[in-house]
């Protein structure tokens, strides 16, 4: 498995060790779960800008009324 060195902050290895103490966990497991957790949000927040992006060129993403429906849900005025 290939490994990276960095540098945290103190107050991130202190709570990584508080972490690792409370979970019996070691400090690099959590660390690859935290990078894990990282990159599937924004891998998957980046992938859905992509593909709403797409829809919208398309002109397949929400109808003018639609989007002025949900402006008023929220009780914004679209006009």
């Amino acid at each position: 498995m290939p490994s990276i060195s960095l540098r945290i902050p103190e107050e991130i290895e202190q709570q990584l060790n508080q972490l690792a103490d409370s979970t019996g966990r070691t400090k690099s497991w959590i660390a690859n779960q935290a990078i894990q957790d990282y990159l599937t949000k924004e891998l998957w927040q980046i992938n859905e800008i992509k593909t709403a992006i797409t829809q919208a060129d398309a002109g397949t993403f929400a109808s003018e009324k639609e989007v002025k429906d949900t402006f008023t849900k929220w009780g914004i005025d679209a006009n």
